[in-house]
């Protein structure tokens, strides 16, 4: 949990709106004023990060051309504190308590945008000027800590007329507070409250499901899993949106099915329905339908709790724990599937570069690399060919109890067993590519060819293939 810090906001011509057990405090802070906020808060309660692109550009276009016009241009910042002080002079004192759940909970790209425009003008007046590797709020952020001297030096430029202050435009600002500061119960309730106003908000801006599964926390565990087994792989994955990252979570969500797929079934999140398994085609099909059921599945009352703040999960269920346990290692397994796959093919009599989808898959690609890791590889393959082989790997995995915990495990190590029988589970799997004329999109699709190739890997761990 970040470190509480108090924030002093100064609005103009503010208005105050209350309704139940929340306080809604509307007005306009001066850019100058607005640098409090960017010192002290991330974006660690907004769903997404924010990037540079054509919104910061518009939001920075609109401050320099029609200062004036911008806070009616602007839907601004949404804040929220569960810990307030009104002060003097139209200024607020706020406190977040938990600044996953709150802060700035939406107008990232406007706190990106103002956050660039003031800096740019700060460095400017010290004749420097932002490096062009400032694209999102993580470099930017890092950029004006290293900065923020020159920051204040260029407020007190401003303060003592030394030059003109070009920070004299207005920034809407919404702050949302308890009702009543001395009510734990009003506290308890707005605090509650803030994931359904945050999603509600960032809803108008068409927010992804990924963003919303992990800001409720669903993919922490995972997370920190990957961190711990393989660090180089959990760096390259985007697992908060807009965050940056080579690797689309939902793809590393998808994988995680083939073990997730054993475990017992649980409950919907109104305990009507069981949450049912995940179709092995869409590991490859339909990676945002897995992404879907896996948000169902963390939502499950059987799957997952409610943390101590109230908001984030808590994940509960062994056997799912198990099961990411297992997944951390299926980037590793992927990759070595989808590097080795066109040499043993070609070993075994094939000609993978004569098929047309390959060729042309790797004509005139200059970087080939394996999708997880980024190895640098000599032949790239289509995903439809590498996912149902994947897949064969569920053969590998058993259930079982100890000390009255359900657990998914590996019946022997994974990676050596690939090393030792792939070349004859590639050889009984090339046919499948022959029957759908070599078309990675009907290999990848259809259900057949994922249960034969769960065969493959069952007739090489019983020594018969």
């Amino acid at each position: 949990m970040s470190k509480k810090r108090s924030i002093i906001i100064k609005f103009d011509h503010p208005s105050e709106q209350t309704v139940g057990n929340v306080t809604k405090i509307v007005g306009l802070v001066e850019a100058r004023y607005f640098v409090a906020i960017i010192d002290s808060l991330n974006l660690e309660a907004n769903p997404r990060s924010s990037k540079t692109g054509a919104v910061t550009d518009a939001i920075q276009e609109t401050i320099t051309n029609s200062p004036e016009l911008f806070p009616f241009m602007s839907k601004g910042i949404l804040l929220a504190s569960s810990s307030y002080e009104k002060l003097e002079r139209n200024r607020i004192k706020i406190t977040p308590d938990n600044l996953q759940i709150e802060g700035i909970l939406d107008g990232g790209h406007n706190t990106l945008a103002i956050g660039l425009y003031i800096l740019g003008q700060a460095l400017d007046y010290h004749g420097e000027s932002i490096s062009k590797s400032t694209k999102n709020w993580d470099t930017f952020k890092e950029l004006w800590l290293k900065s923020r001297d020159k920051v204040k030096a260029y407020l007190n430029a401003i303060q003592k007329a030394e030059t003109k202050n070009q920070l004299n435009f207005f920034v809407p600002v919404e702050l949302l507070v308890p009702s009543n500061m001395n009510d734990e119960g009003c506290v308890y309730s707005f605090i509650n409250n803030l994931l359904e106003i945050c999603e509600a908000r960032n809803n108008n801006a068409e927010l992804q499901l990924t963003a919303k599964v992990n800001q409720k926390g669903y993919f922490d565990d995972l997370q920190r899993m990957m961190e711990e087994h393989n660090p180089v792989i959990a760096k390259r994955i985007e697992w908060k949106t807009n965050e940056g990252g080579e690797i689309k979570v939902q793809d590393v969500v998808a994988l995680s099915w083939v073990a997730l797929n054993l475990i017992e079934p649980v409950r919907d999140e109104n305990l009507e329905r069981e949450i049912k398994p995940v179709a092995p085609n869409k590991l490859y099909s339909a990676k945002g339908a897995c992404l879907k059921q896996f948000e169902k599945l963390m939502s499950s009352p059987d799957v997952t709790g409610t943390a101590e703040d109230g908001y984030h999960s808590v994940l509960l269920n062994d056997e799912v724990r198990s099961a990411f346990e297992v997944a951390v290692e299926f980037p590793d397994l992927y990759d070595y599937i989808y590097e080795n796959f066109p040499k043993q093919y070609n070993a075994n009599g094939g000609k993978f570069l004569a098929i047309n989808a390959c060729k042309d898959l790797n004509k005139n690609r200059k970087t080939k690399v394996t999708p997880y890791k980024g190895k640098k590889i000599e032949i790239l393959s289509p995903d439809g060919y590498i996912t149902p082989l994947f897949y064969g790997l569920q053969a590998l995995l058993d259930k079982k109890e100890v000390n009255g915990k359900k657990q998914i495990y590996w019946t022997q190590p994974p990676m050596s067993f690939l090393q030792d029988n792939f070349p004859r589970i590639v050889k009984d799997y090339m046919g499948n590519l022959e029957l759908c004329n070599y078309d990675p999109q009907k290999v990848g699709k259809a259900i057949k060819v994922y249960d034969d190739a769960l065969k493959t890997f069952k007739m090489a761990i019983a020594g018969i293939l």
